[in-house]
């Protein structure tokens, strides 16, 4: 399977190409403007093939893309892969605006192509193991920051976007209610607090950047029982007043622990599917609609 890759930035080089280079089923083609990276990056992994433009690149016959560029590039570059017919993966956020998220998913479902979001959380072994407790009555994620508020939609939709999608995955059921609360100064967004819920769960997510240390835990709570998650790899787990704890061997693989194995290999998956399915898109369209949502709210409030 010919598997390109747009954008070869820090994420790439640590999360994804250690993971794609070790299979043996594919054979990847670089895309980047950065010759110096093309040439460092097909000397480290000894890949044959690489282009400097996106044209060049679908007219060499692709199955798939990965989308690792900037942000602000996402929209532009999605659209151009999916009006060609090729599967996409792309880094979360889609798009920092709401709207080109929702076109580039009627895009998807007219020229039937499939296109799927990167929220690895969903794939972290420690996070997914969450749900074996049983169905959540309160969920509690924080993802905190030192000294780093930001502009209130780069900070919702860059940062925080990873603790919606989150506790909307461990929730798993649609919320019928939402609050927001937020704090801001003439820095920019402090922090952030959202709450879902529906008839069976309170879900509460929570970003400080103004906190005193970085970290990011999740609290699941169930009848009966409780698990916290520790920085993706930890999980504490409380049950009839006695407490164990349960982490990876010391020779697990970082990127397996924090789930980037795993949603390669959905996504590698998803690709080999003959339907046409859209539940990736769809599913991740209702955190970008959470997250636009906030931000309308906070910037009106403002």
């Amino acid at each position: 399977m010919r598997i390109g890759i747009i954008g070869i930035g820090d994420i790439c080089k640590k999360a994804y190409l250690p993971v794609l280079t070790a299979r043996g089923d594919i054979e990847l083609i670089l895309c980047t403007r950065n010759t110096k990276t093309i040439d460092e990056i097909k000397s480290k992994y000894r890949i044959n093939e690489a282009y400097t433009n996106i044209e060049d690149l679908i007219k060499s016959g692709i199955d798939g893309v990965m989308v690792h560029s900037s942000t602000d590039s996402h929209f532009k570059i999605c659209k151009t892969l999916l009006e060609n017919k090729i599967p996409v993966y792309v880094d979360k956020p889609i798009s920092y605006d709401y709207k080109e998220a929702e076109e580039l998913y009627e895009l998807s479902k007219k020229n039937n192509t499939k296109i799927m979001v990167g929220f690895n959380r969903r794939y972290v072994p420690k996070v997914k193991e969450l749900k074996e407790l049983g169905n959540p009555d309160i969920i509690i994620m924080e993802k905190n920051r030192v000294n780093l508020p930001g502009e209130t939609r780069v900070f919702v939709f860059d940062d925080f976007i990873h603790v919606v999608d989150t506790v909307r995955f461990l929730m798993g059921a649609d919320y019928t209610d939402m609050s927001v609360k937020y704090k801001k100064d003439s820095r920019g967004l402090i922090n952030v607090v959202l709450t879902l819920t529906n008839e069976n769960t309170t879900a509460i997510a929570i970003m400080n950047r103004d906190n005193g240390a970085v970290e990011e835990t999740i609290e699941y709570m169930a009848s009966g029982k409780k698990a916290v998650v520790t920085s993706l790899v930890k999980t504490t787990k409380f049950e009839n007043n006695k407490i164990s704890t349960e982490e990876f061997g010391d020779w697990t693989p970082t990127l397996y622990k924090r789930g980037f194995e795993n949603i390669i290999e959905e996504f590698i998956g998803f690709i080999k599917e003959k339907n046409n399915s859209n539940k990736y898109i769809e599913d991740a369209l209702k955190t970008h609609k959470i997250c636009e949502d906030i931000v309308n709210y906070i910037e009106n409030k403002s």
